[in-house]
């Protein structure tokens, strides 16, 4: 039997080999994909190594060695782009904590002024390599290795309360307390608004979460919460050698990061990037919320909160790797029960008061300042800011790629490559003020340093007391 004759574009059948006609193409075309993947895409390996012959001893020698240096490199960069200092104002959270206040990111050496910054164009600031150091994105705190790490104040807590260690051998966390979310948060209901806080000013955990909601909460919704609140075994918490906690661990809760169904600021690296160095920093967003929302995930865009909680559970967890999750004991929730449950929980999460908004999400006149309400027009007028923060809540449920590399060069901070952002979802901005420190990756520590970002990113051109106004309604929200 006669086979037909290939065709010239094919390969050949058995072997695969392009005929060398073709050859100088098809180097062309592969040269050319090569220059369209990021830095380091070439060299870099999807999958971690799931058999390791170090012993736990040896590695946990290892990296207790290493952690005084990578903390020193970390904390001089924190220091060489941030005022650190302990500068609250009089805003307060909601159960007491002041706002901390100023600009915190440093101008660049051969800036004269925030307003003199802003008025050169992206080109002149690429150019003149005059990107402020703390608008660029902001590594983990040793970039390399990640995982989850939690501020003291909550590892301290969950250790006296449920006897659960979350301390890392190999790293601390890296930003002021004064810097971060008040401790412990308020919680608000949708469903019991005449409560007001409901936490009692407790954390909530497994050895207090049934007297606190038992009569507040349908069964199905306490079971939820529950779940929310159980340790699983996570990357760098779990019973493996290879784990980074002193005692095989139980693992996380939902709750650990975002405490009382808001947040602590705990850190991460998000799990959806390769290689390592791409890898973006992620601060923990707050749950309240959670009702009005369309998107889940800085990054991700997951399309219901049940995805983003099934998603934490199978993948975040581990770094994105299903091979590793099995090793270290990934937990399968039901979607049917366990799943629905934890979501509708997370559903009734609300935002805190705000007393001076009407039902429209706009000031009321009588109850606002002056500064708060020339900061209302500049928010909807001049700084273009309800363009993606639209009221009642502050968000359009959308992404936007702010193109913030038309203002630098590539280059690698402390493990960390900084390249390109990339698409990022619109947060609500109701109860900003409780959520410090801001952006997907916690680069921006107070509200003047969102401020003076978004000044520079959108070329909105703000006077100083346009921007002073402006921060002072983003508090009132």
């Amino acid at each position: 039997m006669q086979h037909p004759a290939p065709q010239p574009w094919k390969l050949r059948r058995h072997d695969r080999t392009p005929s060398r006609r073709h050859i100088p193409l098809l180097t062309a075309a592969l040269a050319s994909c090569a220059l369209l993947l990021p830095f380091g895409a070439l060299g870099g390996k999807s999958y971690a190594p799931v058999a390791s012959d170090e012993s736990f001893s040896a590695l946990r020698a290892r990296f207790v060695d290493l952690k005084p240096e990578v903390e020193r490199r970390h904390q001089t960069l924190l220091e060489q782009r941030y005022d650190l200092s302990d500068r609250p104002g009089n805003v307060a959270m909601t159960r007491g904590k002041r706002v901390q206040t100023g600009i915190r990111v440093k101008l660049p050496e051969g800036a004269s002024s925030w307003e003199a910054l802003a008025g050169m164009s992206p080109e002149q600031i690429h150019q003149g390599d005059l990107w402020p150091a703390g608008f660029l994105p902001l590594p983990h705190p040793h970039h390399a290795e990640g995982g989850m790490l939690f501020p003291q104040f909550h590892i301290d807590r969950m250790l006296e309360q449920d006897g659960r260690d979350l301390n890392r051998f190999d790293l601390s966390f890296d930003l002021p307390d004064h810097l971060l979310p008040e401790f412990p948060p308020a919680i608000f209901l949708t469903t019991r608004k005449d409560l007001g806080d409901v936490s009692g000013g407790q954390v909530v955990s497994l050895a207090n979460y049934f007297e606190l909601f038992d009569g507040v909460l349908n069964p199905k919704q306490l079971e939820g919460l529950r779940l929310l609140l159980t340790p699983f075994p996570q990357q760098q918490f779990n019973a493996t050698a290879d784990r980074r906690s002193d005692k095989p661990s139980q693992g996380v809760t939902c709750f650990d990061c975002h405490v009382n169904g808001h947040t602590n600021a705990s850190t991460h690296l998000v799990g959806d990037i390769r290689p390592q160095a791409f890898r973006h920093r992620l601060d923990t967003p707050s749950l309240r919320g959670v009702n009005i929302q369309r998107l889940f995930g800085s990054q991700r865009a997951l399309k219901s909160v049940e995805d983003f909680t099934e998603f934490e559970q199978r993948a975040a967890y581990f770094d994105g790797d299903p091979v590793i999750a099995t090793k270290k004991g990934v937990n399968i929730l039901e979607r049917g029960s366990q799943v629905h449950f934890m979501g509708e929980f997370q559903a009734l999460l609300d935002f805190p008061p705000a007393p001076k908004l009407d039902v429209f999400g706009k000031l009321i006149p009588i109850k606002a300042s002056q500064a708060e309400l020339r900061g209302q027009e500049v928010f909807f007028g001049k700084g273009q800011c309800a363009g993606c923060h639209a009221p009642p809540y502050y968000t359009d449920n959308l992404m936007h790629d702010l193109q913030t590399e038309r203002f630098f060069k590539p280059r690698e901070i402390n493990g960390r490559m900084a390249a390109v952002d990339g698409p990022i979802k619109t947060f609500p901005l109701r109860g900003l003020k409780e959520s410090p420190p801001y952006l997907h990756d916690g680069r921006l520590l107070t509200i003047e340093d969102t401020v003076e970002y978004f000044n520079l990113v959108l070329g909105t051109g703000l006077t100083a007391e346009e921007k002073s106004d402006l921060t002072a309604f983003l508090r009132a929200l």
